[in-house]
């Protein structure tokens, strides 16, 4: 890692009106660098403060983060700082701080991390028009709590609660419907009866609408503000400047809402912390799980990272005494129990239209009780593959090295890796065949099927295409909470998160494909979503059923998901990653290139590797193709780079990406990836 600066300074007096008074500033631009400019003496500068400065033929907005009186630009050549905005807060030391972590730690310049950090309208010329003098809102530390706690809520609740005032991390893993949520609401409410700000992280914006509603029933007369990318510029833009103002007390949000500053932060919460979406994957490619630990640490305050199937990451950190775990072992509502897990053997149960007769028979079952039932396959579309069955065609994209996904509803074909359509051929383009056939299922397949064999069935579809409204898909989750729904069909958007007290039967379609992946992943993020969709189910006093279906009857995998032996498999696990040299006990960092064509790409990466000579502990493979190689009309590729030591990968990336920043040619776009999760 990068050195961090010596201590900034926050006097406005930092920048003296005699002699040459310089500004270092953060501009957005791909260097490894800042820029210099004077100050006029009337002008009053300090760090933090968003200035307006000329950068080549036009002005941009920069942020300042050092203050000096000497710089190595001669005077006569140094451009002026032209205006200082005022109409946001200055950004405090500790948000500066954390942002020379982020680019120091996923190797990216610091100007980019910190501008891309501001909402859109802050990193405008424009300046925000001034505050009106609005009616305050309602303050007070009111609390509704939602049901008395359980001993073991108590606890967790009190373990955490002990801490604050310095930083702990807690890993609060307790079984779907333990009442993790409730343990959040009381130790916010002893956070805002402080007078402290609370922040708490999801994975998904469609978790928002369901935890939101909560916390304003909690706490009504707290101001609460949402951070996500689905929200309008000035809904994004009015939530930051409260935050950064220590106006709301409480800031919920996805990962970019670790970014906002918040000047009385007291605790974190990151819910579902397994989650991958946690991880950006483009420009600063942050984990916001991680980042939001070193911001915990920066900010003197617990974290609690909650969910019912840790990382491995995660449980490592617990297991070698990093992280404080608290176990919530029993689902919090009186009666319920954890649901009975049943393995499905489609060798001995042949499926019809993908279904085995023994989910058929579960789904009938609960028709006739007025309950209901969930069909859960990851895979959104009408069928993967539109295939001719005469000459082997496959309806492939021209963009990607990827197949075409089938959509019935609209009668088109995408491609769900760059969003290229088009229209379903009449007939095989390579044989003529008009007879083409639909491979495999997706969930509107599913969904055509289900109807067919209960006509009667209300049944509702959730995916990304039929939820790409917020509105809508937060009228059809409370539609399918107060049992205006019979079947349910749907990928990971309702796996998580969702309390359906009707919902009795879970039957997972298309398991198998993970346990014969080659991401030494794959198991670790099955054994999750099998695990939070399972918890769909039995969530009151009705007892819950998990019908999987597979091939692969024997594996381990679902030994321990019949069980909810959680622990037995992420140790199994551990151990197997430590045998292979995987992390979390090695380090790695991606190099990824992207060209016109395929050898560009691999050349470039071999000779990046020759660029810088690696220490002892790195060691660099060469470079491949990625799996999907073409996608959206570029070539890709990647070299993976592991270490024993993170301060020695550290070192490495920070030295080859000063390298590549200054060197690396313009028909190629690169970029590091420290600590991925994806490699495709």
């Amino acid at each position: 890692m990068k050195p961090l600066p010596t201590a900034l300074s926050t006097d406005p007096k930092s920048l003296p009106g005699r002699g040459i008074s310089v500004a270092r500033v953060a501009l957005d631009v791909p260097l490894q660098k800042l820029f210099d400019y004077a100050v006029d003496a009337a002008m009053q500068v300090r760090c933090g403060d968003r200035v307006v400065v000329p950068f080549g033929a036009r002005q941009r907005v920069g942020v300042v983060i050092e203050a000096s009186v000497a710089s190595e630009v001669p005077a006569q050549r140094m451009k002026s700082v032209a205006a200082v905005r005022d109409d946001a807060p200055a950004l405090p030391a500790d948000w500066l701080e954390l942002m020379r972590f982020l680019a120091a730690y996923y190797q990216r310049p610091l100007g980019e991390t910190v501008i891309s950090a501001l909402p859109p309208r802050l990193r405008s010329l424009k300046p925000l028009p001034r505050k009106s003098q609005e009616t305050p809102a309602a303050s007070g530390h009111a609390f509704n709590a939602g049901h008395a706690l359980t001993p073991h809520q108590q606890d967790a609740v009190a373990r955490v609660a002990a801490s604050f005032g310095k930083f702990a991390a807690y890993l609060l893993h307790g079984v779907t419907g333990s009442g993790k949520t409730e343990v959040y609401l009381h130790l916010i409410a002893e956070v805002l009866r402080k007078g402290g700000q609370a922040m708490v992280l999801v994975p998904e914006i469609s978790l928002t609408p369901q935890l939101e509603g909560r916390f304003r029933q909690a706490f009504p007369h707290a101001r609460l503000a949402i951070m996500h990318s689905g929200l309008e510029d000035v809904a994004r833009t009015r939530s930051w400047l409260e935050a950064a103002r220590g106006e709301a007390k409480l800031v919920l949000g996805t990962r970019l809402a670790m970014l906002a500053p918040l000047p009385a932060l007291a605790l974190i919460v990151v819910d579902e912390e397994h989650d991958a979406s946690f991880k950006q994957q483009e420009g600063l490619r942050y984990s916001a799980r991680d980042a939001a630990v070193y911001r915990a640490k920066l900010a003197g305050c617990p974290i609690v990272l909650g969910t019912a199937t840790p990382s491995l990451e995660t449980w490592h950190n617990y297991r070698t005494g990093r992280y404080e775990r608290i176990e919530l072992a029993e689902r919090a509502v009186p009666g319920a129990t954890l649901p009975r897990v049943r393995i499905v053997d489609l060798a001995r149960e042949a499926p019809e239209h993908g279904l085995a007769p023994s989910l058929v028979a579960g789904i009938a079952a609960r028709l006739e009780r007025r309950q209901q039932s969930l069909v859960f396959i990851n895979r959104r579309g009408y069928a993967p593959v539109l295939a001719c069955e005469a000459c082997g065609w496959a309806a492939g994209c021209e963009r990607c090295s990827a197949r075409m996904v089938l959509h019935a509803s609209d009668r088109r074909l995408r491609c769900h890796h760059c969003g290229a359509e088009s229209a379903i051929p009449s007939a095989c383009p390579t044989c003529g065949n008009v007879d083409l056939k639909p491979m495999g299922r997706g969930t509107q397949r599913v969904e055509e099927t289900l109807s067919q064999r209960f006509p009667g069935a209300r049944i509702v579809r959730i995916d990304r295409d039929s939820a790409r409204r917020r509105a809508e898909l937060e009228q059809t989750l409370e539609e399918i909470r107060r049992g205006e729904a019979d079947i349910l069909v749907g990928t990971q958007l309702l796996a998580k998160g969702h309390d359906f007290p009707l919902l009795t039967l879970v039957g997972v379609l298309n398991a198998d494909t993970a346990l014969v992946s080659t991401d030494y992943r794959a198991s670790e993020r099955l054994f999750a979503v099998l695990s939070q969709v399972a918890g769909r189910a039995g969530r009151r006093a009705e007892p819950g059923e998990v019908l999987v279906q597979t091939r692969y009857p024997d594996h381990p995998l679902f030994a321990a998901l019949r069980s909810h032996d959680y622990a037995g498999f992420a140790d199994a696990q551990l151990a197997e990653r430590k045998g292979a040299g995987f992390p979390p006990f090695v380090h790695e960092a991606s190099l990824r290139a992207e060209a016109a064509k395929l050898d560009t790409a691999l050349r470039f990466l071999r000779d990046a590797a020759a660029l810088v000579v690696p220490p002892a502990p790195v060691r660099i493979y060469d470079p491949v193709p990625n799996i999907i190689t073409r996608r959206a009309d570029l070539e890709r590729a990647q070299l993976l780079i592991q270490s024993t030591s993170r301060p020695a990968l550290q070192q490495f990336l920070s030295e080859l990406a000063d390298v590549l920043f200054e060197r690396a040619p313009r028909q190629i776009r690169w970029h590091l990836d420290v600590d991925p999760l994806e490699f495709d």
